[in-house]
């Protein structure tokens, strides 16, 4: 069977330079807040262009840590989307505050800025704007509404760390932008892990103590903090994979390139604005009887994923009676493809000739 994403063929490419890294850990013995972490941040804040990165945990630790770190609390409200990972208002609400979604783009899939402004009360506090499917959203546009009205700025780019906006990286935007490296992303550890960037010498010292339970001292404690560090393990790994991520990264276009030109009319195939370059953590498309769609493509072993079956705005936690029908409209018609760098063009031609057949 295909794989959807195949992290053991990546492996065979970078098995002796993570051997060597985690064998380094092994011997040194520093499992917490080893040298590795030190080393994995400067070189992701070199990368990204930020004067601060912050590991931690796990993606969603990198978001919550942003939002203490801003003081975002009860009686807050947040602006987000609804069509994304839950972890983006997980946080909001784990803190007390109020997560207020807006639509998205019908052909990016990424926050629409222009209905912004209109959800704006005296109680916001932030915005957070979701780089979806491996594209930055358009913080020229967010960053604008964000300054009129002295609101702060996250990017969330767990699903975005390399693609590009109008020249400048992912994680660059916005007073703190994170990522997350869960395996799955572009750039993926094997567990959990994250990272919080920013500009702002205060906002990276308060997330270094947030992380580490408050503390900016051994055994000194001046705010709540949680348990958010980053494993050394899970650091010396990211290392050995940033070597050949720019590598992978190449690939990942010349992946999603084949799937344009191979997949036929009648499905609705990404776009990626002007002046952007995607991360292509996932591909994307549109069809009609999704569900028949991806019923012929595992009936010939291919894997396919929805990302997402109902827009947040339609849990439980998150419920309520905002109208958001671009959203809701894409989560009954999108499906994502089997996307990664090491995905063979007879695998791609096999993808396509399914779907064409259907249609």
């Amino acid at each position: 069977m295909m794989e959807f994403i195949d992290l053991k063929a990546q492996q065979r490419h970078i098995r002796a330079a993570v051997d060597t890294r985690i064998r380094a850990v092994l011997d040194h013995g520093r499992y917490v807040m080893g040298p590795e972490v030190g080393e994995l941040e400067s070189r992701l804040g070199r990368y990204v262009g930020a004067p601060h990165a912050v590991s931690v945990a796990s993606g969603t630790d990198a978001l919550l840590i942003a939002l203490m770190a801003l003081g975002i609390g009860p009686g807050d409200e947040v602006i987000t989307t609804a069509f994304t990972f839950v972890a983006t208002a997980e946080v909001i609400a784990l803190l007390g505050a109020t997560p207020v979604f807006v639509d998205i783009e019908r052909e990016t899939y990424l926050m629409d800025a222009s209905l912004v402004d209109e959800v704006i009360t005296p109680r916001t506090r932030a915005i957070i704007a979701v780089d979806l499917f491996g594209q930055c959203a358009d913080y020229q546009a967010i960053g604008l509404l964000a300054e009129k009205h002295g609101l702060a700025v996250i990017e969330d780019a767990a699903q975005s760390f390399g693609a590009k906006l109008g020249g400048a990286r992912a994680c660059s935007f916005g007073r703190i932008a994170c990522t997350s490296f869960f395996p799955a992303k572009p750039l993926g550890c094997y567990g959990d892990g994250g990272a919080c960037f920013t500009a702002d010498d205060d906002l990276a010292r308060v997330m270094r103590e947030l992380r580490n339970h408050g503390q900016s001292a051994q055994y000194q404690y001046d705010r709540v903090g949680v348990n958010g560090r980053l494993d050394t393990l899970q650091a010396a790994v990211l290392l050995a994979k940033l070597e050949v991520f720019d590598a992978e990264f190449r690939l990942r276009q010349e992946v999603a390139e084949r799937y344009s030109g191979l997949l036929p009319e009648g499905v609705c195939k990404p776009v990626v604005r002007v002046g952007r370059e995607s991360a292509w953590a996932q591909y994307t498309i549109e069809v009609e009887d999704r569900d028949r769609v991806r019923e012929a493509l595992a009936q010939e072993g291919i894997p396919s994923v929805i990302y997402y079956p109902r827009p947040l705005h339609q849990h439980l936690p998150y419920l309520n009676e905002t109208a958001l029908p671009v959203s809701e409209a894409a989560s009954e018609k999108v499906l994502s493809l089997p996307m990664h760098p090491y995905l063979e063009a007879a695998d791609q031609e096999r993808v396509a000739r399914v779907i064409e057949q259907f249609f």
